[in-house]
């Protein structure tokens, strides 16, 4: 804002009095002549002009709230996502908590101040000599505003609605009406259940949801413009990015959609064959496609076993609705898909599941919400409001006295068109595991939304280990961060009273050694030297 305002010369501002009387060629009511005298006499730091300016009934009602609004929101910034940073831990949780309750910052203001909120912030303007800097700052910002929106529109369109601080806030959103792609899996429940929920009403969106029938699909349908925004495997956007599989398309990782949730099932005739990685060998293996964590953990796990993936056994890509078919019909042996397929061999009794991928990396990405950097750059708050709708979203289904709730809506044919308790089982972890063993996993799976970079420099590792990525694109910190938006997936998750990291990175816990993110390529080699591949 302050570089706007920069942008306003001494000359502009003074030029805008003008009057029908005005001699001076700069607009004011003074004779050439008297112009450098004129000068002299105003103020010379500009926020002390707009100050005058303001005293003299310059700027009308409309840009005086509009920028009373903008100011606010900063306030409401500073007084608590900045200072939460600083607090003990418990005191921070519990704020956190209660915002949450509210239902975001704007909620929890009012609740604390009532109908005294406007007058708190009004004092915090009038008390504060830095809080009236600000606000003259944004005064001169505000009325460029009001003044371009009255010129497109002939001076018959309104001024931007500063009479609700959420609205300017969040600023006026460029498109409302959205078309977002999914693959009907778990992992998209963030993305779907958002919808049903109300969670994209609630940030002023009408959302319609469109069924994929593969990540194929997908893909081709981000790179034509069919959609606004996609459902999209973790790996995707880095693929798309670096032109892997397809011409490059720059693609932006907003959040993450689940971490964990996927499972190894295996046809139930190889129940007594099947014990370790090693026993896959010479098998059909399905994956949903090549660009994904399933497919990364798969040549994980089969490396860790002694196998060369690309040779002991047939790598199948199947779309994963196809998935329990295939292996009805004896197509292929197994599958490491999204959970509510391998939980669904079993609800067949065609399978079971031999591993869940939490217990090769717990905590490890799987699903993201992506859209591209050209949409992105042509609606820059619709998918600010979009995003922090899906992390509004994913807090509610991580909730564990939600998980019901959610298993429920998410059975309907138009979502995921799952049995519930198939659904019920992947959400609760509570589930048969199709060996006579019922099991209880709380964290089969869960939706933290955060995307760590340190998930972007793992994926781009084992692009790299797996023939995926050329070795000469695998500039892994430039990948992470032009990539993942992790900053902005704190801000959100932030104002929606969430508590997410402070760090960007962090060090992974994975089965066959930690993953320290500051030494990729030495981890990199430390793997294909201990597993030979």
């Amino acid at each position: 804002m302050m570089a706007l305002l920069e942008s306003f010369s001494y000359l502009d501002t003074i030029t805008s009095l003008s009057s029908a009387n005005a001699n001076c060629p700069c607009g004011g009511s003074h004779i050439a002549a008297d112009h450098q005298k004129f000068l002299e006499g105003m103020p010379q730091d500009p926020a002390d002009l707009v100050d005058d300016l303001c005293k003299m009934g310059h700027y009308s009602g409309e840009t005086l709230e509009f920028a009373r609004a903008l100011t606010q929101a900063e306030i409401r910034k500073t007084l608590v996502l900045q200072m939460l940073d600083r607090a003990e831990p418990g005191q921070r949780q519990i704020c956190y908590d209660l915002i949450q309750l509210a239902g975001g910052l704007e909620e929890a203001f009012a609740a604390a101040f009532g109908d005294r909120s406007t007058q708190f912030f009004n004092d915090a303007l009038r008390l504060s000599k830095f809080r009236r800097r600000d606000f003259l700052i944004k005064v001169a910002a505000a009325a460029a505003v009001v003044t371009a929106a009255s010129c497109v529109s002939n001076n018959n369109s309104q001024a931007p609605n500063a009479t609700s601080t959420n609205a300017a806030a969040t600023s006026k959103l460029e498109k409302t009406d959205l078309t977002i792609g999914f693959i009907p899996i778990a992992c998209s429940i963030p993305i779907v259940a958002a919808e049903p929920l109300g969670f994209f009403k609630k940030h002023g969106l009408n959302v319609t949801l469109k069924k994929m029938p593969n990540w194929a699909a997908v893909r081709e349908s981000a790179i034509a413009g069919e959609l606004d925004a996609y459902h999209m495997l973790s790996p995707m956007p880095i693929a798309m990015t670096l032109g892997l599989g397809s011409s490059a398309f720059p693609i932006r990782l907003a959040s993450i959609e689940n971490i964990n949730g996927q499972s190894i099932a295996v046809a139930g005739k190889h129940q007594d064959k099947v014990k370790t990685a090693a026993d896959f060998k010479g098998m059909t293996i399905g994956l949903p496609f090549p660009y994904s964590m399933h497919n990364l953990l798969l040549r994980y796990y089969l490396a860790s076993g002694g196998l060369n993936p690309d040779k002991d056994v047939r790598l199948e890509i199947v779309p994963p609705p196809d998935s329990v078919a295939k292996m009805a019909a004896g197509q292929i042996d197994a599958f490491l898909m999204p959970d509510n397929f391998g939980q669904r061999a079993i609800f067949e009794k065609i399978g079971f599941i031999h591993l869940l991928t939490k217990d090769l990396w717990q905590g490890h990405p799987c699903c993201a919400f992506a859209a591209s950097q050209s949409w992105i750059d042509r609606h820059p708050n619709t998918f600010r409001a979009v995003n922090k709708a899906i992390i509004d979203s994913a807090g509610h289904a991580n909730a564990a006295e939600n998980r019901q709730e959610v298993a429920k809506a998410m059975s309907e044919r138009k979502y995921l068109n799952q049995p519930e308790p198939v659904l019920t089982a992947v959400l609760t972890g509570k589930f048969d595991n199709g060996l006579g063993q019922t099991l209880d996993v709380p964290d089969r799976i869960g939706f933290d939304p955060y995307p760590w970079k340190s998930f972007a420099k793992w994926i781009s590792s084992q692009m790299v280990r797996w023939d995926l990525m050329p070795t000469e694109k695998a500039k892994y910190e430039e990948i992470a961060t032009q990539v993942y938006m992790t900053d902005l997936a704190r801000e959100l998750a932030k104002e929606l009273g969430q508590n997410p990291p402070a760090e960007s990175t962090r060090i992974e816990k994975l089965k066959n050694g930690d993953f320290d993110p500051g030494k990729v390529e030495a981890y990199l080699q430390e793997q294909k030297k201990q597993f030979k591949v």
